[in-house]
């Protein structure tokens, strides 16, 4: 994106008290139309002087990335939101938009840099999209801003920001929310109450509230006054902050459990790292087998309790059995030798010929597959490619995807032996809807099948751990992740992780899990708080351009009548 001068009106003066400098250095005020050889002199000048504004953007959004896992530097995060909003005070809004986009490139880059094992152009393209997200924020939180109670209305546009991301293009994209980098902070138990948009909002709000304090502190500085009456607006907003961060303290978090259920969670395992961690044909299937076979061994030698279940995870077996005979066999080889129900995440063929399914089959010893539940949110250029006969023509990688993923159309509620569990595969952790739609169908614990094995040792696999954990908090259940590779898990209804894997190991966790009937508030409120947040942020911009407009008439009448 460029920046060049602007032939609008000049924005409003700011607010009384309102340094015209952010951090970084001014930009220039839009300037009327000039002949093209000055308006290139003058936008040389203009991007000299905004860069060093750029470049605390960029830092702000680096920082933001490492508040997510591998780093969990979670207060980074509010220094981060702080920032953006110092930068964005008192701009045009271009100038806003620019800086977000500044904000938002590198922040993505550096968090989703696990994409490279597909490609770098990937990582910078789709960095590249998200962060255009950011640059619309960046010129509304300009336009919020000058209102009164701006840290308010900034913060409800955060929430806007990501309801837009999460949906749109293609389903969108929700990695990057600010509540997935505080899945471990004092405001997680707020998603108990309004699920992650409210957990972002108050990390919004205490990190625009912190900006408003230190742009106070600021004025006290300049002014030099020391009165009671003049530190009272840094004073209030450093304990809006602090209140809103101390608020998810005084949350209760539902853990009470009606029942349990002993489970095995079994991580069989890929050879290699990367792309093609496929290998050669029935080598995964094989893998969980053969750590299946040995779980029962261990089960018939006293070593570990009987499960009621077992838990492969997403793409276990690596063929259709309903196609390979020797699949099927070897499935319920393992299945028969454990003797409980085993959950088998597996690929079958589609409707018709150019389709697959993601699935995960409950398979008795007894009885064989029976229920199963069908991924309802297949990841683009992932699983599906949109415009197949156009993009193939110009991204050849693109042919490494010779099916589209056929999306389920219902909840992922199985009975499973003696549990009801709710089946969440793999990226729909990242979905509010996908799984409070589960909880809601009756789903007494959460199961999240996955296969990460593309993106290994790379930081992804933490990250989609972290969500975990939020949502069980939000839904008050626990989660089980069950991986070909890692992390598999067992958290906590308090969002707590009681067990976790290493990466590529075969491993099979033993765990008894509590299940739970009730409902948090979140649940119950269902998206209500998402769309009144970002609703407001909306109007909130609309105020001030109302505002606006009515200042320039006044002053042009003015003007005329002078």
């Amino acid at each position: 994106m460029r920046l060049r001068p602007e032939t609008a009106p000049a924005a409003p003066p700011a607010e009384p008290g309102v340094p015209e400098t952010v951090p970084g250095g001014p930009l220039d005020a839009p300037e009327p139309a000039a002949p093209r050889a000055s308006r290139r002199r003058r936008f040389g000048a203009l991007a000299r002087r905004s860069a060093p504004s750029s470049a605390v953007a960029a830092a702000s959004g680096l920082a933001l990335a490492a508040a997510f896992p591998p780093y969990d530097l979670w207060p980074l995060s509010l220094v981060a939101v702080a920032a953006l909003s110092l930068l964005t005070r008192g701009r045009t809004v271009r100038q806003g938009a620019w800086l977000g986009f500044a904000f938002g490139w590198p922040f993505f880059i550096w968090l989703l840099q696990w994409l490279h094992t597909v490609g770098w152009d990937a990582v910078v393209g789709l960095a590249a999209i998200e962060a255009g997200f950011l640059a619309v924020l960046g010129g509304c939180l300009v336009l919020g801003q000058r209102l009164p109670g701006g840290p308010l209305w900034a913060a409800c546009l955060w929430v806007t920001e990501e309801l837009a991301r999460d949906r749109l293009p293609f389903g969108g994209f929700p990695w990057g929310r600010l509540a997935f980098a505080n899945t471990g902070s004092p405001y997680t138990p707020l998603a108990a109450l309004g699920g992650a948009p409210l957990v972002t909002f108050a990390v919004a709000l205490s990190g625009t509230a912190l900006a408003a304090a230190a742009l106070s502190a600021v004025r006290l500085y300049r002014a030099r006054e020391r009165s009671p009456r003049a530190v009272l607006p840094a004073a209030g907003a450093l304990v809006l902050s602090a209140a809103v961060l101390l608020a998810g303290l005084l949350v209760p978090v539902p853990t009470n459990a009606t029942d349990h259920v002993r489970i095995a969670v079994v991580q069989g395992n890929v050879q290699q790292p990367g792309l093609h961690f496929l290998g050669r044909p029935m080598m995964i299937l094989d893998n969980h087998v053969k750590a299946t076979l040995k779980l029962a061994a261990d089960i018939k030698a006293g070593r570990v309790p009987k499960p009621d279940l077992v838990l492969w995870p997403e793409n276990s077996s690596d063929l259709d059995p309903f196609s390979n005979p020797a699949a099927y066999d070897k499935i319920t080889e393992a299945v028969q030798a454990v003797g409980v129900p085993v959950l088998v995440g597996v690929l079958v063929d589609g409707p018709d010929a150019d389709h697959v399914q993601n699935e995960g089959i409950v398979w008795d010893p007894v009885k064989g597959p029976g229920a199963h539940y069908t991924k309802q949110h297949p990841v683009p250029f992932g699983e599906y490619v949109p415009f197949r006969k156009e993009l193939t023509k110009v991204i050849s990688r693109l042919d490494e995807i010779p099916r589209d993923f056929y999306p389920g159309r219902t909840t992922g509620v199985l009975q499973i032996g003696p549990a009801r569990l709710g089946d969440v595969i793999c990226f729909e952790v990242a979905y509010d809807g996908i799984v409070r739609d589960t909880v809601n169908a009756g789903a007494r614990a959460i199961v999240v099948q996955t296969n990460n094995a593309t993106y290994g040792r790379t930081g992804q696999p933490e990250q989609q751990l972290a969500m975990s954990r939020l949502r069980a908090i939000e839904h008050g259940r626990a989660v089980v992740t069950a991986a070909t590779s890692g992390i598999s898990a067992i958290v906590g209804p308090d969002g707590k992780i009681e067990q976790r894997s290493r990466e590529f190991t075969q491993q099979v966790l033993n765990a008894d899990i509590p299940l739970r009937d009730g409902t948090t508030i979140a649940d119950r409120v269902g998206a209500a708080p998402e769309w009144t947040l970002a609703m407001v942020g909306l109007l909130s911009c609309a105020v001030a351009i109302a505002l606006g407009r009515r200042d320039r008439t006044r002053t042009t009448k003015g003007q005329e009548q002078q």
